[in-house]
Parts: structure tokens; sequence; C-alpha cells
């Protein structure tokens, strides 16, 4: 991915635990889908389409839909049982129907087995597969409650914790427990000068 006109790498996140959750981490801090060129890289960052997989076919009308998953995803994920939740269930249950892209097996350069697409894939098939994430999250038991909110200062990030223990508190120990690290050190200081 060229920095520039696209979206910085550091700037697109890919550490929730999944892609549905990836998606709505695309809205935080600021709208991370700004551009085709920003999708196509989320859509690779993301791991629907193998590296090198073409998307020039992309187009504007990609970005709304995408957002409109987003969308539907958010009653879903960060508010379980809201009034919402029926529209927006019925919408992401609709999506998921389309067929993801199909891979198959081809020899890469050195021989061995990659992976690569039937053919390019569409907008439907690239949101389908993320509507089915979503749908399996929300339909496993175990997955399901292992999805948290970020204890962050103002970070609506959702993740899923596989830490060991199932103690994990932020979306990025780089990014929200530093912060979180370095507030509760200047809270400490500016005690210690008061007293």
């Amino acid at each position: 991915m060229a920095l520039g006109t696209v979206t910085a790498s550091y700037e697109l996140r890919f550490d929730t635990g999944r892609v549905c959750l990836d998606l709505l981490a695309t809205a935080h801090p600021g709208e991370r889908l700004g551009s085709v060129d920003a999708l196509r890289a989320w859509i690779t960052g993301a791991g629907l389409v193998p590296d090198g997989t073409p998307l020039a076919h992309a187009a504007p009308s990609w970005l709304d839909a995408f957002r409109e998953l987003r969308s539907h995803l958010v009653p879903l994920m960060r508010a379980p049982g809201s009034t919402s939740q029926g529209p927006a269930l019925a919408r992401v249950n609709d999506l998921a129907r389309s067929a993801p892209p199909a891979p198959r097996a081809v020899p890469g350069a050195d021989g061995t087995l990659v992976r690569r697409l039937d053919g390019p894939p569409g907008r439907d098939a690239l949101i389908g597969a993320v509507a089915r994430d979503a749908v399996d999250l929300l339909t496993d038991p175990a997955a399901r409650a292992s999805v948290r909110q970020c204890e962050g200062d103002n970070c609506p990030i959702v993740y899923v914790d596989t830490s060991r223990g199932r103690r994990r508190r932020w979306c990025s120990s780089e990014v929200c427990g530093n912060r979180e690290r370095v507030a509760r050190h200047r809270r400490r200081t500016a005690a210690l000068t008061r007293a």
C-alpha cells in the first residue's frame, strides 16, 4: 500500500479479533474509509481477499455499502438487546445471504499452493463475508461472551478478548493502555506534589 493518498496502514486497525469488529473500528477516532483507496487497503488488510488481488473495479458506491453495514453492526455489537437491534439484525442477515468470494488453491511461483480468488470479488460478496462474520460472532455463545468494550477514555472499540484469563482491558495496550498508564502516573505525581 502506498502512503500519501491512501489511509496510512497504522490508521487502519486489524486487532479486534474479528473482521466485523475491524469494520466497526474504521469509524474511530474519525472516518477511516474516506476513499476508495482506503477501502481497498482495508479489504486486503482485513484478509477478505489474498494479497495482490486486484480491486481496481471498486467504486465509490462500495464506500456507502460498507459504511451502511458498519452502521447496522453498531447496535448489534455495542448495545446488545437494544430496541434498534431488530432492523439492524434483519439487514445484517439480508447482507449475509450473498455468497463470499470463492477461493481456490493454485501453484505459486515456488510451487507451493497459494490462495487466489476465482475472479474479481464483487462488492456484495465482500460485504456478505463481513456480514457472515457478524452472524457467526453473534450466534457463537463462547465468542460472544468474549466481546469487550475498550475501557480507554472515550474509546468505542469493541474487540474479542482472547487473552489468558480473559482480563484484557483495552483495544490496544500501545494506544489506550499507554494513555491510561500515563494518566495514572500523572495522577500519582500530582498527588505526591500536593502532599
